[in-house]
């Protein structure tokens, strides 16, 4: 803060400490982003205050500069896509200087690139070369030429920045560098004053190559580090120009935005316009610190259509019309010129204007504030309530026009050009803003965002302290609180414990338990595998000896029996791995199911309470083996029932009964062992055909839903058993307590003791950091933001008056008397 008054000048020091306390709480420091607090604090304590002059390309954002620092400091001209970034400072008198830093060859070489593709002209090639820029020189001459004039058209107007930025890189040549950008100080030019050096820098051709400008200026706006910033415009036909404004609205050290914009001219917002809009708002160093302007607001005085149309764009967007100003930042600007000058030099023709007037073929060219002077006299109808009576004659040169009406009329109609132009009404807001608002404004921002942190401290603070006041302080009483609350401990605890399992169970019914579905991923992949070696390795003779010696009077196998004994041997096989899995499974589930229990607060608390666990450990594992037992039990059903062919197995016009007669007419040649295993591919396929549904079904649908309901019969009616269980083991909890509870309620009165002194130390810190803001708060007369501190009073508990209640008591000689007793409650 460049004005630091004594209240405020260890404000950091405060608000950090409040934050310090946030940091401190860590239920709280989720709940509050403290990036608001923190930009808002470093502007308050700042010593610079940016305000950035955004808008787009010849929206008239360096006119309005100069117009409110009435000095031509920065170059204006419409048409010309300067890319210069100035910033403009405060300084004494004697001490204002420019410094100046140029673009590199390689950004001019890139501007010239860009410009020569927009006019459809040939990229440039070496632009030290003269020849080089003689040509494009001369193709830029020839379109201002064909165009009618340089700011007859936006092609004649690029034509003019091309010639502008090729002629400022011939004069300054020896000042830019190929890469880097080069700073100099006005006295490396031999400038002894601040007029001089900005003579320099506005001059077209000097200003297309410079990359930025800072000017340190004796101007009573300025004043309290106020520092005004002029960027390139957001449509620049650079693109890095443009993205640089964009960069410094969203940059930190922006502390206010002058958005000017152009629907006074063009109609409606550009997409660019409304880019900058929403840019302005992302950022928390602006905030609400935005100055809408709406430039040559003087052409909407000889077009009512224009007029219409911006009036409806403020009305429809734009609710806070208290910054929003209509200027015409060229009348306002040289307005205020010109009433230093007089006749004697043709009202600044032959000063102000000498460049613009300069003769072509023997005519004075006419300074476009001429003509929009004698346009705002002749057809602006501003002066057609006043007393002034101006004519503006065909037969008189616009400069003659101009000469003569200012000799007749002088200073009070320059007064009232400047008061119609909007910019002493938008001086005089940014004035009072920045003298009389600011710095009210932006403690009043960082007071609002510190507001909900204290507003939280406090509560958290208060709702702490008494409940820690509002526990017993005897040993006695706290026992017997401890005592009072274990039912409902046990209790809690029980019921704890049957939501977690039902919780896990139902994680495995939705297929929410990974580790579960990985396991049964295995077991779905193993009853695969298993079943593809059964059928590979699968054989005929093994099965045509176990079918003979079954039936020791015939030497003759029917395939029929050889497909017996192979779906006995598959179902059998199958079963085995079915089981085997089934156990794994089980297993590692019981075994996570328990590490995850106890895991949990609960089960440390059932500790606590009895000096065991209650008997959850051994329920879970008897659970196990009633689990494993059942789906065994299930695997030997589901594998049993392969046995039984398919229902569709002989169905007639499937694969399978096909497959089945072309078996049989193959295992008919003969009556021996031969003829069996011949037809053993077939016999292997036609079991394939019959087990893979079978093992599919039960893999992706049956068995699943087998074991969720296991599960379920098995977890649920277990864990409610164990509820009530805890729940009956209060006397031994109460005889465990006893042993325990004097060493832990001396322990938790100790604690609370200890904890409301840290409390308290956290109180006062508070209660000084608040005290100290507040008093800065006061000292910058912002009365209505004042932060609430915590009084002694509010850290007693409440007494909240309950019902009257009447009460028979035996009064004197032993009758009953109605007493009224107030019944108060301690919170």
């Amino acid at each position: 803060m460049s004005q630091i008054i004594p209240q405020c000048e260890h404000l950091p020091t405060h608000v950090n400490s409040l934050l310090e306390l946030l940091r401190q709480e860590p239920t709280l420091r989720s709940q509050q982003d403290i990036s608001a607090i923190e930009t808002s604090l470093s502007k308050a304590v700042s010593p610079q205050f940016e305000i950035v002059f955004a808008g787009a390309f010849s929206a008239g954002k360096s006119m309005l500069i100069n117009a409110l620092l009435e000095r031509e400091l920065l170059y204006s001209a419409e048409g010309h896509a300067t890319g210069t970034e100035c910033h403009i400072y405060y300084a004494e008198p004697k001490q204002e200087k420019v410094v100046l830093t140029f673009l590199s060859e390689a950004d001019i070489r890139e501007q010239v690139n860009i410009i020569c593709h927009k006019l459809n002209m040939e990229q440039a090639g070496n632009i030290n070369n003269p020849e080089a820029k003689s040509i494009l020189t001369e193709m830029g001459q020839k379109i201002i030429e064909q165009e009618g004039g340089e700011s007859k058209s936006e092609k004649a107007k690029q034509a003019k920045a091309l010639i502008l930025l090729l002629e400022g890189f011939t004069n300054n040549r020896d000042r830019i560098h190929t890469i880097n950008a080069a700073t100099y100080s006005m006295e490396q030019f031999n400038f002894s004053n601040l007029t001089e050096a900005a003579s320099y820098a506005r001059r077209g051709s000097n200003s297309s190559v410079l990359k930025r400008l800072d000017y340190y200026c004796h101007h009573p706006l300025l004043k309290d580090g106020n520092v005004l910033v002029d960027m390139p415009g957001i449509d620049a036909p650079v693109k890095k120009d443009a993205e640089a404004t964009y960069n410094k609205i969203e940059h930190p050290d922006t502390s206010a935005v002058v958005c000017v914009l152009k629907p006074a001219s063009a109609g409606d917002m550009t997409t660019e316009e409304t880019e900058l809009l929403e840019k302005m708002r992302e950022n928390l160093g602006i905030r609400d610190r935005i100055f809408y302007v709406f430039n040559r607001i003087d052409e909407t005085w000889y077009n009512g259509q224009l007029r219409q149309r911006l009036d409806s764009l403020i009305q429809t967007e734009f609710k806070d019309t208290s910054r929003i100003h209509k200027t015409s930042g060229l009348l306002g600007f040289y307005g205020s010129q010109i009433k230093h000058t007089n006749s004697s030099n043709r009202f600044g023709l032959d000063t102000l204007f000498s460049e613009s007037v300069k003769s072509m073929g023997g005519e004075e060219e006419t300074p476009q504030f001429v003509s929009e002077f004698n346009n705002y006299c002749a057809n602006s109808g501003k002066l057609t309530r006043t007393d002034f009576k101006v004519s503006v004659n065909g037969y008189e040169t616009p400069n003659e026009n101009y000469v003569r009406i200012l000799s007749e009329w002088g200073n009070p109609l320059i007064n009232q050009l400047i008061t119609d132009s909007g910019i002493e009404e938008f001086r005089d807001s940014i004035t009072r803003y920045l003298t009389e608002e600011k710095r009210p404004q932006l403690f009043a921002t960082l007071a609002d965002d510190l507001q909900p942190l204290c507003i939280v401290l406090r509560k958290h603070y208060l709702d702490h302290y008494r409940k820690l006041a509002s526990q017993p302080r005897e040993i006695d009483a706290m026992k017997a609180q401890e005592l009072n609350r274990l039912n409902h401990e046990l209790q809690e605890v029980g019921i704890q414990f049957r939501d977690h399992i039902a919780h896990e169970v139902n994680e495995i019914v939705v297929n929410g338990d990974h580790y579960f579905e990985e396991d049964f991923k295995k077991l779905k992949a193993r009853m695969v595998t298993r079943l593809d070696e059964l059928l590979q390795t699968f054989s005929v003779e093994n099965a045509h000896r176990r079918a003979a010696m079954s039936h020791p009077r015939n030497s003759t196998v029917p395939l029929i029996a050889i497909l017996v004994e192979a779906l006995y041997y598959l179902a059998n096989e199958l079963e085995d791995v079915l089981v085997e899995g089934v156990k794994t499974l089980v297993s590692s589930f019981c075994e996570r199911l328990l590490y995850r229990v106890k895991q949990t607060e609960y089960y440390r608390k059932l500790y606590r309470l009895l000096g065991n666990d209650g008997g959850v450990e051994n329920q879970l594992k008897e659970v196990k083996k009633t689990l494993i037992t059942a789906l065994v039990s299930e695997s030997k059903v589901e594998c049993d029932r392969y046995v039984r062919e398919s229902p569709r197995f002989y169905d007639e016009g499937t694969f399978s009964i096909y497959q089945f007669r072309q078996t049989l007419q193959q295992t008919s040649q003969g009556y021996d062992c031969s003829s069996m295993v011949e037809a053993e591919p077939a016999i292997r396929q036609l079991l394939k055909l019959d087990f893979e549904p079978k093992v599919s079904a039960t893999i992706r649908k049956n068995f699943r839903q087998t074991i969720n309901m296991t599960l379920k019969s098995q977890l649920l009616p277990m864990a409610d058993q164990q509820a009530d269980s805890i729940l009956q083991q209060y006397d031994q909890a109460r005889d465990y307590l006893g042993q325990t509870l004097e060493q832990e309620a001396q322990e938790k009165i100790a604690r609370n003791v200890r904890l409301q002194e840290e409390i308290k130390e956290k109180i006062a810190t508070y209660n000084k950091a608040i005290s100290e803001i507040n008093n800065c708060l006061q000292s910058m007369q912002v009365y209505e933001h004042q932060l609430p501190l915590i009084s002694e009073e509010t850290l007693q508990p409440k007494v909240i008056k309950s019902n009257v209640e009447v009460i028979d008591i035996p009064v004197g000689n032993g009758h009953n008397s109605d007493v009224d007793i107030e019944v108060v409650d301690l919170v």
